[in-house]
């Protein structure tokens, strides 16, 4: 059996060295994959560039990174009573929640269900249909079919919100790519799937993104949380910007002056201002994904990438003759054969220990393995994982700089941070090196996702 996966922050080891004996040949095959301060600066540069871009009502319509407004102006105060919906949308699988709030209360059951291949890509009735299927079946579980609950629904993928309950998708992402949705709103969508079942009764008070899901969750337990991130499947941010920023704001201020900002950030660079850190492996797997030309920074940094980012690195240099003697085998050179977890548990163990590496290239093939090619993969597998953790960095100290905020709590979410073993503390230490020295921030775990923060916007959007 490989080292279970787990939640665990350790010591940040001194990553990318000589210590380990990294053959010279491979260190400098690598080099393009390690990105310097100066790099990271200017990627921040250009990314604050795009994302006023995409708050500005003249220059929006043009902006690669859009910076959706959400609508989305108040956070939990503790107030929130009651029982309360949620959806959650935005990759293979599909969580429903329900969530009781009360004094010094909070109860949540949820279930996920899967969301079959022939439904991420069939019709837009299918998918939502599925949806609402999967809804009235977890109602009836918990005998609440009978009652009318406010819903919050987590649609994790690019929407333009045009209030706190319409929201048209731009573009799917993340594998999917269901026909008669762009374009559509797909609160109206739900709706309709829900009627035309007739056997449950729900209001719908709130469309969001999974950013903003995790920063409600997050912010109910910390009112310094001003920032989401996800880095999983895909990955993105949102924050809290200030009214008079967001140029495509109409809405009725409240009297917070703030609201929170969908950056969409996994666009970035989808106009060329990443191609003076993308390499050739970048453009390969941008080449063969069902996007080409899309989403860019994302497939640079998230888990849908991340292993066959690798792959394709171990791939040329077995063919190069540096790894493995040059004798490969099918699985390795088999696109997404390496997955996203092996990099992970290849990186999960000590210096020195290969148990989990010998283990995974057995499975794909390769029973005669040297220590150091043992070496040489979890290396190429650094390489990688630091790689997105440092442009990620980057991002978060963009917003940070731009917010200018003394104390930010971050609130994270997604399957890379959760369980890469090294990728907190690679954050903890770029983001301290790129951000304003006077700002001070915290990286906070989502415990329960973005499902409950989809839940708190409704229970928010019902507070009176």
């Amino acid at each position: 059996m490989r080292q279970k996966q787990e939640i665990r922050f350790c010591d940040l080891q001194q990553p990318l060295d000589d210590e380990y004996e990294i053959s010279n040949e491979i260190q400098d095959r690598c080099k393009e994959l390690i990105l310097g301060d100066d790099q990271l600066k200017e990627v921040m540069k250009r990314l604050t560039d795009d994302i006023n871009k995409g708050l500005g009502k003249k220059t929006h319509a043009d902006a690669i990174v859009k910076c959706f407004v959400t609508y989305v102006q108040d956070l939990p105060n503790g107030t929130e009573k009651g029982k309360f919906l949620a959806l959650d949308l935005g990759g293979t699988n599909f969580r429903v929640l329900l969530i009781e709030l009360g004094d010094n209360h909070f109860e949540m059951k949820s279930k996920i269900f899967a969301i079959p291949q022939h439904i991420m890509l069939g019709s837009g009735e299918q998918l939502f249909d599925h949806i609402a299927d999967c809804l009235a079946k977890f109602m009836k579980e918990e005998k609440v079919q009978k009652e009318k609950l406010p819903l919050g629904f987590t649609f994790s993928f690019p929407l333009q919100q045009l209030g706190l309950t319409r929201g048209m998708l731009e573009r799917w992402t993340k594998g999917f790519n269901c026909s008669g949705v762009i374009g559509q709103d797909v609160v109206q969508l739900l709706k309709d799937a829900i009627a035309r079942r007739g056997d449950i009764q729900i209001t719908v008070c709130a469309i969001l993104n999974d950013t903003t899901g995790t920063l409600m969750s997050c912010a109910w337990k910390n009112h310094d949380c001003k920032i989401g991130l996800i880095v999983g499947t895909g990955t993105n941010a949102c924050y809290v910007e200030k009214q008079k920023n967001a140029e495509l704001f109409d809405g009725q201020d409240n009297g917070s002056g703030k609201v929170l900002i969908n950056t969409e950030w996994g666009a970035f660079g989808d106009d060329g201002q990443l191609d003076f850190v993308r390499t050739e492996y970048d453009r390969d797997i941008d080449e063969h994904s069902i996007n080409p030309g899309k989403q860019l920074h994302e497939k640079m940094i998230s888990g849908m990438y991340m292993g066959e980012l690798a792959r394709l690195v171990l791939q040329k240099l077995t063919k190069e003759g540096l790894l493995f003697n040059g004798k490969g085998s099918d699985p390795l050179f088999t696109r997404q054969r390496f997955y996203t977890k092996y990099v992970s548990e290849i990186e999960n163990e000590p210096h020195g220990t290969y148990n989990n590496c010998r283990q995974i290239l057995e499975e794909l093939g390769i029973k005669h393995a040297s220590e150091q090619d043992c070496v040489n993969v979890r290396y190429v597998c650094e390489c990688v994982s630091r790689r997105a953790a440092h442009l990620v960095s980057a991002g978060i100290a963009c917003l940070l700089n731009k917010m200018d905020d003394p104390t930010v709590t971050v609130g994270i979410d997604g399957s890379v941070y959760r369980y890469h073993p090294h990728f907190h503390n690679l954050m903890v230490a770029k983001i301290s090196n790129l951000v304003n020295k006077h700002i001070k921030f915290n990286l906070m775990l989502s415990d329960d996702g973005s499902g409950r923060g989809a839940a708190l916007v409704a229970a928010v959007a019902s507070r009176k």
